[in-house]
This record gives C-alpha cells, structure tokens and sequence, in this order.
C-alpha cells in the first residue's frame, strides 16, 4: 500500500526548485504563444476557407470543429507520452504535428480540397493538446503557493500569439494566389521554431515506479472536487470557443471585412491571456472558486453584448468580455485540477480533464455552425446561459457543504 499523502499538497518546494520553475515558465510561455499563432491562424481562417471551398455551406465551420476533435484526441496520448516517455518527448512530436498541418493546409488551399484542410486543421488539434499541457508541465516541482502562478503565467505566452497569429494572417493572407495559404507556410514554420524553444524547458523523464502508483483514475474523478473542477473547465472552454468559432463568419454575414474579424479575434485572444499576469495572484487571494465564478459571470456578459446589437463595437466588445472570462474560469478550474492529484497521478488525472474540457468543446464546435447558419447569431449567445447556470450551481452546492453558502 502506498504510503499516505495529501491531494494536491506536496512539500514546500525549496526556493532553488520555484526558481527551476520559474525558468520553465519563461520557457513555456514562449512556447505557448508561437503554439498559440497555430490555433489563432484556424480560428481566423478556418470558417471562411470553410464557406469557400466546402460542398455545402452548412459545412463551413466543419475545419474548427475538426480542429477541436484533434485537441480532443490528441489529449490522453499526450497524458500517456508525458507520463511513459516524459513530458520533453510529447512536447517535440506536438511541434512536428503543428508543422505537418501548415503543410497540409497549404496543398488544401492551393487545390481547393476541403477534405484535406480538415486533416490539416486536426493535425493542428493535435499539436493544440500538446500545448495545453504546457500549463500543467509548468507547476510540476513547484510549491503549492507557486503552482497557480505558474500555470497563469505560462498562459501570458497566449498574448504575443494573439498579436503574431492574427498579424500573420493579416501580412500574408494575400501574398499567394489561394488566399490564405501563404499564411499557413507560415504556422508551420512558427511551430518548427517552438522545437528550439522547448530544448531548454527541464522535464525530467518520470522514474519507473511512478507508472505503477497512485489511485485507480474512476476513483479520483468520481471523488473530492474534481468533478465540480472538470465541470467549470469545461464550460468555461467549450463556451468560450462556441461563440468564437461562429464570431468571424457571422461578422462577414453581418457585412464587416475580413480586416475587422481578424482583429476582433486578435483582441480576443489578447484578453483571454491578458489576465494571466494577475489571475495567479488572485486565486491566491480570493481562492479558486470565486475567481472562477467571476469568469463564468463574464462569459454570461459577454452573451448579452452579443445580443444587444451586430456592430463591429458588440461584436469586438463580446470577444473581448468574453476572453477575460475564459481566464479567469479556465485558470481557476485548472488550479482546482491541481487540488485533486498527488505528484504520481497527476499525468493521467490532467489528461482526463482536458480529454473532458476539449471533448465537449468538439460537440459545441459542430453545433455551432449549424445554429449560427439555421437560427443566427442571437442563437448562438442564448446557449450561453444554461450551462452557466450549471456550473455556479455545482459551485455553490460545493461551497455550502464546506463553509455554510459560501463559494469557498
């Protein structure tokens, strides 16, 4: 029987081992937003190329929605790599996948191949789950004060991804006859560029043993807070990425360029990483839980922004409550993720989360298209609400349990 420890409690790290972390972090934020420009170029072309090259309209949201079935897929092999092979090893084959779909996409673009740009865009699924793992790999060896700093400072990296991706997509969008396939030449090169990076972050390969400890993995998520982390996760994310995937084409609907959609979705992304610098120290502050009420809060503004008006302001407006939002619910929910492992688990129990988070976010990317073409953009925002509602709830259920109605 293993001896007992306390979920999510190590001992105090020693300050040289924050320090080594604090070396990773810097690596990985480097290496989270140059991961970050690969999903930013699908999210601001993939709807668009989708209405142009694909067999029937009602399709063309179908390469984002493929995008998020690859990071749906792509989660469990990456738990499974990280915890046999080590974390370096998925790291490498998660770039080599970010540059085989700008090379799949650019032979999609240049022959009209709709079938094809969508195996581009999983592979880039793939690489985007390898990159959600950047956060996690980031607390390993750290103290349990340290560990929600550095899974938000690793996400700050999302803010220069948020300037390269859509800037890309702006100076190169034009540059070959096929538009947009110049830009994809350029993701790739930038994920083959994350490999140098990711050279310097210190993971070691997990020992032997580790691949045999800890609780069976039914045990653990049935058990304690991770259900109720999982479930904010994945509102959080799925929400998030329901009303994004449908942003770009519904503002070509709504008669706004192609220049307006691309900064609206960079802006977007800069607000969804912006926080980063400050959401670790809340959750210190404030505790999990209410900092992840308070992103849940802002997804449900950001709907109403949506429903208040189609100008290029709400539709600028929205993203942008609605990334700040993001942070704070997904940072949260992760830091909670945090709470429920010990050091062996931890592998196979981040995985699972993410296999949830982005699984449903696969089902909600499908739907998306077909609500936005079937019952338009006021539609899209009006789903927001229900799970929201849902995952406060399960918050507060928690926090009456413990502490008398409060959310912490």
């Amino acid at each position: 029987m293993n001896a007992p420890v306390t979920l999510g409690r190590p001992p105090a790290a020693a300050p040289q081992s924050d320090a080594a972390a604090r070396g990773n972090v810097l690596r990985l934020a480097a290496a989270t937003a140059l991961g970050g420009a690969n999903s930013v170029v699908i999210f601001a072309t993939g709807s668009i190329v989708g209405a142009q090259i694909a067999p029937n309209p009602a399709l063309a949201t179908l390469p984002i929605s493929m995008y998020v079935v690859g990071l749906a897929a792509g989660t469990l092999p990456t738990g499974w790599l990280s915890r046999v092979y080590g974390r370096r090893v998925a790291f490498f084959i998660g770039c080599g996948l970010g540059a085989l779909c700008g090379a799949l996409a650019t032979i999609a673009l240049s022959t009209g191949m709709f079938w094809l740009f969508c195996a581009a865009t999983f592979c880039g699924g793939l690489y985007a789950a390898v990159v959600q793992s950047y956060r996690f790999a980031a607390a390993d060896g750290a103290s349990v004060s340290f560990r929600p700093k550095a899974v938000a400072w690793v996400l700050t990296g999302g803010i220069l991804a948020g300037i390269v991706g859509p800037q890309l997509v702006q100076w190169t969008m034009n540059l070959s006859p096929h538009l947009f396939a110049a830009s994809y030449v350029g993701q790739g090169a930038v994920a083959l560029i994350a490999i140098l990076v990711l050279m310097g972050v210190h993971a070691p390969r997990p020992a032997a043993a580790d691949l045999h400890e800890g609780r069976p993995l039914s045990q653990i998520v049935l058990s304690g807070d991770f259900p109720v982390a999982a479930l904010c996760g994945v509102v959080s994310y799925a929400l998030m990425n329901f009303v994004m995937t449908s942003a770009p084409l519904a503002m070509r609907m709504c008669g706004h360029s192609l220049t307006d959609s691309n900064l609206g979705i960079q802006w977007h992304v800069i607000a969804m990483y912006g926080p980063s610098f400050v959401t670790g120290s809340l959750i210190a502050q404030f505790g999990a839980k209410r900092i992840v009420a308070l992103g849940l809060a802002l997804e449900a503004a950001a709907a109403l922004v949506g429903l208040s008006g189609t100008s290029v302001a709400h539709f600028w407006a929205g993203l942008v409550v609605l990334g700040i939002g993001w942070n704070f619910g997904f940072v949260g929910a992760s830091a909670m993720v945090l709470e429920t492992h010990t050091p062996a688990e931890r592998n196979k129990v981040q995985a699972f989360n993410d296999f949830l988070v982005f699984g449903t976010m696969a089902i909600g990317s499908f739907s998306s298209g077909q609500i936005l073409a079937n019952s338009g953009w006021s539609a899209v925002n009006l789903v927001v609400f229900p799970p929201v509602a849902l995952a406060l709830a399960a918050l507060f259920l928690v926090g009456r349990r413990r502490a008398g109605g409060a959310l912490i």
